[in-house]
């Protein structure tokens, strides 16, 4: 089936938002591996922009080319300022915060000790953060002094987004954050994600499960093989023929 590139989108609404990043010609290559092929995404200030794509489409190297890990050509910039002249740490520093595929977590200590070290760059509010960390995921609250190695795997995903969270982030990325989640720790993510994107939140949400970021994107991109096929509103894209079929079941 061909597809409608950028379909369903509305580039005068995005064109008026205020862009607080912007990729626009992204390339990134492993050897002679291209993982991007020229991708162009826009999130605006208190989005939610959700990239959904199979395993292998690029989602986690857009997540680590944003925050700073990753060399690329063309161009990103966050709140107008183009990210290749940071280092990952000063990105941090700008605001940006990634809450990695792989969790990133120290096993060997406690849920309150990782938390705290992701405040290690701003400590004046440590104590706020603390609590509204616990009060997002309160089954954190009841184990803060349980190693996280001994945790479940959804336990350790709430622990890793609430690690994010204690650094204060302007900009949150996840990376899969349901990824092999049990339906009742899904349901937890999900109902924190609705609290922080009542707040206002900017996030960029590269996710597999479609159905999830459709219930809390603003916009959606869709990516394959490293190249944005799909753009577009919850509402257009989970009506698209080619999504529902591949991706919906539908």
């Amino acid at each position: 089936m061909s597809l409608d590139t950028h379909s369903g989108s509305d580039p005068t609404a995005t064109e008026s938002a205020t862009a607080l990043l912007k990729c626009e010609n992204l390339a990134v290559s492993y050897g002679k591996v291209n993982a991007l092929r020229g991708v162009d995404i826009t999130v605006n200030q208190g989005e939610i922009v959700g990239v959904i794509g199979p395993n292998g489409a690029g989602k986690t190297t857009l997540s680590e080319t944003v925050t700073g890990l990753l060399g690329y050509s063309g161009s990103v910039t966050y709140d107008g300022m183009e990210i290749s002249d940071f280092a990952a740490p000063d990105l941090v520093a700008e605001g940006i915060i990634h809450c990695t595929e792989s969790r990133d977590l120290f096993g060997y200590m406690s849920v309150d000790d990782n938390l705290r070290l992701g405040a290690y760059r701003n400590r004046s509010m440590l104590k706020d953060r603390l609590a509204f960390v616990y009060d997002l995921f309160p089954a954190l609250k009841d184990r803060k002094s349980q190693h996280a190695r001994t945790m479940s795997g959804g336990e350790q995903q709430m622990l890793a987004i609430g690690r994010a969270l204690m650094g204060d982030p302007d900009f949150l990325v996840l990376d899969e954050p349901t990824l092999g989640l049990a339906p009742v720790i899904l349901n937890n993510i999900s109902d924190g994600i609705d609290r922080l994107q009542e707040q206002g939140l900017t996030m960029l949400l590269c996710e597999q499960n479609v159905r999830f970021t459709i219930r809390h994107a603003d916009r959606i991109y869709l990516m394959e093989n490293g190249d944005i096929v799909r753009e577009g509103t919850p509402e257009t894209l989970k009506d698209d023929e080619y999504i529902q079929e591949v991706y919906l079941g539908a």
